[in-house]
C-alpha cells in the first residue's frame, strides 16, 4: 500500500519515482548507455583501488587518498544507478519509505565524503609542493588516516542531520517522485508539513560544507601557485603542475555541477535539466575520475604495465 492511515492523516509508505523518461525507445538506449558507465565505473575504480594495494611504489599519501576517493564514487554511484537502472525495465518503479530514505542519506553521505576528500586532496598537493622537506611528517600514515575518519565522521554526520530532518517530515499527499531517485527538492515539494526547518537545515548543512572544502582547496592552490611562479626551473614547474592537473580536473567538474545544481536560481533551468545534471555526477563522474587520475599519472601508467607485463609472461 502507498498510503496509511494514521489518525486524521494519510501517511505515505512507498514512493513512486518517475524515472528519467517514459519513451519506450529512449528508455532502452539510456538503459544500454548507462549499464555501460556503471560496469566501467565499477571496473575502473576497482581496479584502482587493487593496483594501489598491490604495488608497495604507490604506497603514498596522494595514492592513500585516491583510493578512498574510488571506493567513494563506486558507493556514490551504486547509490542510485541499479535503482535507475531498474527503472528502465519496469512498468512503475516504486521505493519503499525507508527506502527512499536510506537512498537520500546514502547519496547525501558520498557526496558530502567526496566533497571532504578532495579537500584533504587538496591540502595533500600542498605539502608535497610548498613543504616538500616536511612532506613525510605533516602527510603522515597517521596524519591521513586521521583526516580520511574525520571526512567519514563529518559527512556521516551530515547526512544523519539532513536525513532525519528531512524524513521526520510528513508526506500525506501524492507520491510521486519526479527524478530518477530520492532526491532533496522533489521530496520537499510533495510533503504537506511546514518545510522551512529542514530546508533550513539542510541548506546550513550542505552550505557549510562547500564552503569550508571550497576554502581550504582555493588556499591550498594559490599557495601552490605562488609556489610554482616562484620557481626557476622549468622543468620543475611542469612537473610540479602535473601533479595538480588531474585533482583540479576533478575539483572543477564536481563543484562545477555542484553549482549548477545547488546554487543557481531553480527558474534558471527546469526539471530534465535538474535530472540530466543529476545523472552527470551521480553516475558519469565516478566513472570519469579513475580515467582522469591514471591517464594522466605517469606512476600509475608504470605500475599497471609492470602489472600486466608480470601477468602475461607469468
Amino acid at each position: 500500500m502507498a498510503f496509511l492511515k494514521d489518525g486524521n492523516n494519510t501517511a505515505v509508505t512507498e514512493f513512486i519515482l518517475l524515472g528519467l523518461t517514459d519513451d519506450p525507445v529512449l528508455r532502452v538506449v539510456l538503459f544500454n548507455i548507462i549499464l555501460c558507465i556503471y560496469l566501467v565505473t565499477m571496473s575502473g575504480n576497482l581496479s584502482a583501488i587493487l593496483l594501489i594495494r598491490v604495488s608497495s611504489l604507490l604506497h603514498h599519501p596522494m595514492y592513500f587518498l585516491l583510493s578512498h576517493l574510488a571506493s567513494v564514487d563506486i558507493g556514490y554511484s551504486s547509490t542510485v544507478t541499479p535503482n535507475m537502472l531498474a527503472n528502465f525495465l519496469v512498468k512503475q518503479n516504486t521505493i519503499s519509505f525507508l527506502g527512499c530514505s536510506i537512498q537520500f542519506g546514502s547519496a547525501t553521505f558520498f557526496g558530502g565524503l567526496e566533497c571532504f576528500l578532495l579537500a584533504v586532496m587538496a591540502y595533500d598537493r600542498f605539502v608535497a609542493i610548498c613543504n616538500p622537506l616536511l612532506y613525510s611528517i605533516k602527510m603522515s600514515t597517521q596524519v591521513c588516516v586521521q583526516l580520511v575518519v574525520g571526512s567519514y565522521i563529518g559527512s556521516l554526520l551530515n547526512a544523519s542531520f539532513t536525513t532525519v530532518s528531512i524524513f521526520s517530515l510528513l508526506f500525506c499527499g501524492p507520491n510521486r517522485i519526479n527524478h530518477f531517485f530520492c532526491d532533496f527538492a522533489p521530496l520537499i515539494e510533495l510533503s504537506c508539513s511546514d518545510v522551512s526547518v529542514p530546508v533550513l537545515v539542510t541548506s546550513f548543512s550542505a552550505g557549510l560544507i562547500t564552503m569550508i572544502t571550497v576554502i581550504v582547496i582555493a588556499i591550498s592552490y594559490i599557495y601552490i601557485s605562488i609556489t610554482i611562479l616562484k620557481m626557476h626551473s622549468t622543468e620543475g614547474r611542469q612537473k610540479a603542475f602535473s601533479t595538480c592537473t588531474s585533482h583540479l580536473t576533478a575539483v572543477t567538474l564536481f563543484y562545477g555541477t555542484i553549482t549548477f545544481m545547488y546554487v543557481m536560481p531553480k527558474s534558471n533551468y527546469s526539471t530534465d535539466q535538474n535530472k540530466v545534471v543529476s545523472v552527470f555526477y551521480l553516475v558519469v563522474i565516478p566513472m570519469l575520475n579513475p580515467l582522469i587520475y591514471s591517464l594522466r599519472n605517469n606512476e600509475i601508467k608504470g605500475v599497471l604495465r609492470r602489472q600486466l607485463g608480470k601477468k602475461i609472461f607469468s
